[in-house]
């Protein structure tokens, strides 16, 4: 029955209710049909892993279906900008440290604004970096641990060959980052995407690279790529036998932490009761035991967070990024 057919006293009593207080008179409720996340890069990479296995949590708390559409290029702005011009009230974004931090440094064209044009809803997952090298090129160079290679790198300056996701890619910062502090010189090569930079690194083509720790697993596992490092604060629980960068290379890479990250966010202008309900459902879906195993076993840590915190956060990793980008002389103009 319709709030307009109670009799008065029904009436009177609904008007005080939560529902009502929630949902003006006569509006229509929210969601009022599929939910759409886009994810800005290809199928099977960390964020579109984390998209997929949050849409049935967050469908249960929404009551409506949460489809995943990949949008990829230009390392994430096409699908970004399509979420900061979507007005439907129904598009979200799983946005990175890419689209949020990183890529607002890089470039004079970017085609939205990080900060206005969306509103963040949630952290979602930390993603650790692992340095990975080829086994066969460790093994000719005698590198067992980040020492060794360190060591191997000072050595021999320009021997060892990088590969990246792209240039200004998180894979490369960290790699550059990684430079910086040991003073060594390795030469870059950016690929178009992680997943063809880690081929090369597996066929040896390449010598190593700074991958993300979801993509690599498997491939750490069965032995087509040797561990050497996670570039996290602490160690994986979904390598929990690797040790970080900082503890494995000594007083050298003290305070090493290069970090990816991705979270939820809406275009800006979304009514303030519908992001309270994202950021409420979301909390409620990272809090799922099943959820969480799942993305913990694929080398993520899970990191809720409320919609100022993760302002705060998105803030404190610009400014972080930005003394990388200025101290490696990083330039990308997409």
């Amino acid at each position: 029955m319709r709030p307009g057919s109670l009799p008065r006293r029904s009436l009177l009593l609904w008007l005080a209710s939560p529902a009502a207080i929630a949902q003006p008179l006569g509006a229509q409720a929210w969601p009022a049909r599929p939910l759409r996340i886009v994810v800005p890069y290809p199928a099977g990479g960390a964020a579109d892993v984390v998209a997929r296995l949050l849409a049935p949590e967050l469908q249960r708390g929404l009551g409506q279906p949460v489809l995943v559409d990949n949008r990829p290029g230009a390392d994430g702005n096409i699908g970004s900008a399509e979420v900061a011009s979507a007005s439907d009230g129904h598009t979200l974004l799983l946005g990175s440290v890419g689209t949020h931090a990183i890529n607002p440094l890089l470039s004079r064209r970017l085609p939205y604004d990080a900060v206005k044009d969306f509103a963040p809803i949630s952290l979602i997952a930390t993603v650790p970096l692992v340095l990975v090298i080829n086994p066969g090129v460790a093994q000719s160079l005698g590198i067992r641990n980040v020492a060794d290679l360190v060591h191997a790198a000072t050595t021999q300056p320009g021997r060892l060959h990088m590969a990246s996701g792209g240039n200004g890619n998180p894979t490369h910062l960290a790699g550059e980052l990684f430079k910086r502090l040991t003073q060594t010189y390795m030469l870059h090569f950016p690929y178009r995407s992680t997943a063809s930079a880690q081929q090369d690194v597996i066929a040896g083509n390449m010598d190593l690279m700074f991958d993300t720790l979801p993509s690599a697993l498997s491939q750490i596992r069965s032995g087509q790529l040797l561990a050497l490092g996670v570039t996290s604060a602490r160690r994986s629980p979904g390598l929990p036998e690797l040790p970080t960068v900082e503890e494995a290379g000594g007083p050298v890479l003290k305070g090493f932490e290069a970090s990816a990250w991705v979270g939820l966010f809406a275009p800006s202008g979304q009514p303030a009761e519908q992001l309270a309900r994202l950021q409420h459902d979301t909390a409620a879906a990272l809090a799922s035991p099943a959820l969480r195993e799942r993305l913990t076993t694929r080398g993520l840590l899970v990191q809720a967070s409320g919609s100022a915190e993760f302002a705060a956060l998105i803030a404190a990793e610009t400014a972080k990024w930005a003394r990388v980008v200025k101290m490696s002389g990083v330039k990308v103009d997409r």
